[in-house]
């Protein structure tokens, strides 16, 4: 195991993290706000001192990493960056316990959206800030940051591209061009233009200047993060619409965009995840907006909150118009349903990924038919390709430990006292990275009912769930601390 580059990777991602949070830093400058200005600066220093300690430590290393230095990097990179980002919130005495705080800062980065806040809106302008921007931040990914911009990150003779898969969604990822630090800054421009246009919309919506920028952070990154207590149900129509066209944007692979860009048309509309993604969300909209149709005085407003909800909820978003917790079993079944399926691959959404499920399904179709035909070859096909046996058996042993996390956490937060419904949607939504669940931690509600081993547990979920588990597993097996032979 090669320490020196993965504490030089963790080292450069913290003082990364200390670089942004000079932005609520400005922001309480300019709110005049002393006790907030003083938890950055010593924040700040603390990151400064342990960010540069891991860089002097990594001195005179082999930068040089494999697979498995890549995910033990990534893994200690996004605790790490939790763990000193929660640092403005609990120094500031606006979150007193740092258990909240690293929970809330987790569910910042991971782009969950869960919050243990009873009053958002008693929050500062520059923690506010610091919330939403941990969306955007977590959303693309702040390894993918790191290779794009520093200079020292891409130079590993190729292998960052560990980096890179161990942190980015889906079942496999790939370069875009040969280059990897092309890739990540194609991946970045294309993240950056889609938040400019979202806020530009917003604001031509007449929303204020810092909502826009919040809102933008919390759609583009899919993480939910209101900075009102109605999260977005004070706003007008026109501006929930934008809000649900841009989170349904996000949620599509951001390679789609390139291929767009290259103009491959009909590589993108013959993609079978593409046309699932908008079939599973169209068809979930119909059938919720019937079954919500009597509640709501016109077709028009069962459809509006329909829409905003299925995709703010397939997109692991988060954001509510509505308390959905009043809308009937079969509604609140889809929208469940929805949590586990999530986005697609390789966009900023979590979730199973739709890309998974699609496998699955033809996973499943073979394993039927090599019943009926055992001596057929049946390869499973995606967009005319055959699909690497090694892929399929990734899928399905994902799948396996996603199960077994999601029982066993579900069975450790239950010591808590909480019904089967709370309990369940509470882990569902960590672990996918939606935000609001059911019951007591429903969209009008919060996750400080829950203690402190639970939070801990469901912000160790919401951390497996973002990296797609293998990266915080590996850092528990001892084979990933051996020494290379």
């Amino acid at each position: 195991m090669n320490v020196k580059s993965i504490s030089r990777t963790v080292g450069l991602i913290l003082l990364i993290t200390g670089i942004f949070q000079l932005f609520p830093l400005l922001i309480a400058v300019i709110d005049h706000e002393p006790r907030n200005i003083l938890a950055y600066i010593e924040s700040l220093c603390l990151i400064l001192l342990v960010g540069s300690a891991l860089l002097l430590f990594s001195r005179g290393g082999n930068r040089m990493f494999s697979a498995q230095e890549g995910f033990a990097a990534t893994g200690l990179s996004w605790i790490f960056m939790s763990a000193f980002g929660a640092l403005p919130f609990f120094l500031s005495g606006q979150i007193p316990s740092y258990v909240d705080a690293f929970f809330e800062m987790v569910s910042g980065f991971t782009t969950t959206g869960a919050s243990i806040l009873t009053d958002v809106e008693a929050l500062s302008r520059c923690n506010l800030f610091w919330r939403s921007f941990s969306h955007w931040l977590g959303g693309m990914g702040v390894l993918v940051f790191l290779l794009a911009v520093v200079p020292g990150a891409r130079k590993n003779g190729g292998t960052g591209i560990y980096l890179m898969r161990a942190e980015s969604p889906g079942p496999s990822v790939d370069k875009l061009t040969p280059h990897l630090r092309q890739t990540a800054m194609i991946l970045y421009g294309i993240y950056i233009l889609l938040t400019a246009l979202c806020i530009v919309c917003l604001l031509l919506g007449g929303m204020p200047v810092f909502d826009s920028f919040c809102i933008a952070f919390g759609t583009a990154g899919t993480g939910g993060f209101a900075i009102k207590n109605s999260s977005m149900g004070g706003y007008s129509y026109f501006l929930q619409t934008v809000v649900t066209v841009f989170m349904f944007l996000f949620g599509v692979n951001f390679s789609l965009y390139y291929m767009l860009l290259l103009r491959k048309f009909k590589a993108v509309f013959k993609n079978e995840e593409l046309r699932l993604y908008f079939g599973i969300a169209a068809s979930s909209i119909v059938l919720i907006a019937i079954n919500i149709s009597r509640m709501y005085n016109t077709v028009y407003e069962s459809v509006h909150h329909a829409a905003f909800q299925v995709v703010s909820i397939m997109t692991t978003t988060g954001y509510g118009t509505v308390d959905f917790e009043q809308w009937p079993a079969f509604s609140k079944a889809i929208l469940l349903s929805l949590m586990f399926i999530g986005a697609s691959a390789g966009s900023t959404g979590g979730g199973l990924k739709v890309s998974r499920v699609l496998l699955l399904m033809k996973s499943i179709r073979r394993t039927i038919r090599k019943a009926l035909h055992p001596r057929r070859v049946q390869p499973v096909y995606m967009d005319g390709r055959a699909v690497s046996e090694e892929v399929c058996d990734n899928v399905n042993a994902y799948l396996a430990i996603y199960c077994v996390i999601l029982v066993l956490s579900f069975a450790i937060i239950s010591v808590d006292g909480f019904s089967i419904g709370t309990n369940f949607s509470a882990v569902a939504s960590c672990f996918n990275n939606i935000g609001p669940g059911f019951e007591l931690v429903g969209a009008t509600q919060n996750f400080s009912i829950y203690s402190d081993l639970s939070k801990i547990i469901l912000s160790l979920d919401m951390l497996l769930g973002r990296l797609e588990i293998f990266p915080l597993l590996l850092l528990l097996s001892p084979d990933t601390w051996s020494r290379r032979r």
